[in-house]
């Protein structure tokens, strides 16, 4: 039986990309559950799965948040992950469908868990914009005009990881994009995709554009509907299955898990001396892993 993974929103979980990709499960918030059944739930997963993982956006309300943390202390389990996510809603939900392909393989509970970090770094997350006028979820400043000041409204595309990107939707420019081969999810709210599918998906040499509906939160997320959202994510299970196994593993020092990184996703403690090199670690195994005949 796969390792459970499961989302706080049926949003997160995206139509697998090949017949093998498990499902995932939707918990469900506290103000449409009772506590004594969010324990029940997470029990049962446990039973099925052995362990179970969960990922939520870290604008998920702080109720549910809270809810998650105190079911886990109830059952006084460590075979529950809490992974929350900073990527934007569709972004966050191509990462739960790579752990989720993942979750189909042979990789130890703290491995996948841990893996969620790795993965994240190479997600390339964004959205084509009508205006970016009131974003402020990204960390960087719309482009100014000659004389100083915010040049006028206009379409701009923004790149909200790996590394944080803003530029005006204008001729031929476009993003600084993955150096591998990925697939482009998009989803699209009131404004035109064109620029995506098109120029984008040109330029990133994109494998396949696959559409999915706009989630829930992306609006907000975005700070306006004329949006289209898009994640490029490497869609190869096999080659995803290579960049995590190929990371250094470490035996928890507390729960006794194999975990990848500098702490365990389950009972969160940290690998003694790995602060400062699980960063430059989960990096370098990725190029590794990428480069042409890597592994």
């Amino acid at each position: 039986m796969p390792i459970a993974i499961a989302v706080t929103s049926a949003d997160l979980v995206l139509p697998p990309t090949d017949p093998h990709t498990p499902g995932a499960h939707v918990l469900t918030g506290p103000d449409g559950q009772e506590f004594a059944d969010a324990l029940a739930e997470a029990g049962q997963l446990i039973q099925q799965h052995g362990y179970f993982i969960a990922v939520y956006p870290t604008t998920v309300p702080r109720a549910h948040v809270q809810r998650l943390h105190a079911v886990r202390a109830m059952l006084e389990t460590d075979r529950i992950a809490l992974l929350p996510s900073a990527l934007p809603p569709l972004g966050t939900a191509v990462l739960v469908r790579q752990l989720r392909q993942l979750s189909a393989s042979d990789l130890a509970p703290g491995v996948l868990g841990a893996s969620a970090r790795l993965l994240a770094h190479y997600i390339y997350a964004g959205a084509l914009l009508a205006s970016g006028s009131r974003l402020d979820r990204v960390p960087i400043a719309l482009p100014t005009a000659p004389g100083g000041g915010r040049q006028p409204g206009g379409q701009c595309a923004v790149l909200a990881g790996p590394t944080p990107q803003l530029v005006r939707a204008e001729g031929e420019v476009t993003l600084a994009g993955p150096q591998f081969s990925t697939a482009l999810t998009y989803a699209a709210g009131n404004l035109d995709s064109a620029w995506v599918t098109g120029l984008l998906a040109r330029q990133w040499q994109v494998q396949a554009v696959r559409p999915v509906p706009l989630p829930t939160d992306s609006s907000g997320w975005w700070a306006t509907p004329k949006v289209v959202e898009f994640a490029a994510a490497i869609p190869d299970a096999s080659l995803l299955y290579q960049m995590v196994s190929s990371m250094r593993q470490e035996n928890c020092h507390w729960c006794g898990l194999t975990l990848i990184g500098d702490r365990c996703a389950f009972c969160s403690a940290p690998v003694p001396h790995q602060r400062e090199r699980a960063p430059r670690a989960i990096a370098a195994a990725g190029r590794r892993a990428l480069a042409p005949g890597g592994g």
